[in-house]
């Protein structure tokens, strides 16, 4: 029965994501270009509405669904990790046209060239899995 929560909270996403066209490559090139506040708009609601959700969580000490605590860790200070990991995120987004969600979005709004993005995102993970330990910080 999770599992279907979670099948619609995608759904609503991908509806959500098609609607505001935040999943259009078109509209990723335009902020890349500095051609358009679109993007912008929408990323900086995010984060205005991730903070207010943060500070909710906080303050009521909400809990997740298996009704553990929700805990949120200071990060380390390795800024050059942080630069170098951002800059890689971000050249592939720009050169993909898709970061993580919307690049799913265009895979079942039928961009068949968007199984490779994904392929790859997903390999990129994997690699990133084994070598994280190994990685200095």
């Amino acid at each position: 029965m999770k599992f279907v929560k979670f099948l619609i909270v995608g759904i609503i996403f991908g509806i959500v994501m098609a609607k505001s066209e935040a999943f259009s490559w078109y509209r990723i090139q335009e902020m890349f270009r500095f051609q358009s506040f679109h993007m912008y708009g929408i990323i900086g609601t995010a984060v205005v509405l991730g903070v207010i959700g943060v500070a909710l969580i906080k303050k009521f000490k909400i809990r997740d669904f298996s009704g553990n605590p929700v805990l949120f860790l200071p990060k380390d200070k390795s800024y050059p990790r942080y630069l170098l990991g951002g800059t890689l995120f971000g050249l592939g987004w720009a050169l993909s046209g898709a970061c993580p969600g919307p690049m799913v979005v265009n895979i079942g709004y039928g961009y068949v060239p968007f199984i490779i993005v994904f392929l790859f995102a997903t390999l990129g993970t994997f690699l990133y899995g084994i070598i994280k330990d190994k990685i200095p910080h």
